[in-house]
């Protein structure tokens, strides 16, 4: 039986500036990596490396890649979008009312093209100060 998710694996020929990106817009943080045979980077959440980033010698076709999307599940929205306006960077903002969820997503890519999103409870967030 499945208990979590455990993480996403991500070949980029460019895992330094990946890194980069997924720290300053996303809030992970560079950790320890076992010592494999092929470079690359763990990214953490709190204690879990969530983002496992390898290197690779070309930048991997779109075309050939099924995943859609992952997510996150996060607090502070305020504060989310202010840092995505403030790296100027393309999203959009989905506040899920059809259904009876209490969920606001943010859609974006990273710069590979790679889709996350973010989601955010409003009813959470109208108790938290950002």
């Amino acid at each position: 039986m499945l208990t979590a998710l455990d993480h996403v694996n991500l070949h980029t020929d460019e895992p330094d500036a990946l890194a980069q990106w997924y720290e300053n817009i996303l809030g992970l943080e560079r950790g320890p990596r076992p010592n494999f045979s092929v470079p690359g980077i763990w990214l953490y959440l709190n204690d879990q490396p969530v983002v496992h980033l390898v290197k690779v010698d070309h930048t991997p076709e779109r075309a050939a890649v099924s995943l859609e999307h992952f997510a996150f599940r996060a607090e502070g929205m305020a504060a989310f979008e202010a840092t995505l306006k403030q790296h100027d960077l393309q999203f959009e903002r989905v506040d899920l009312t059809e259904i009876d969820v209490d969920i606001v997503q943010y859609n974006l890519r990273d710069p590979m093209g790679t889709h996350i999103h973010v989601d955010f409870k409003p009813s959470v967030e109208a108790g938290m100060v950002d």
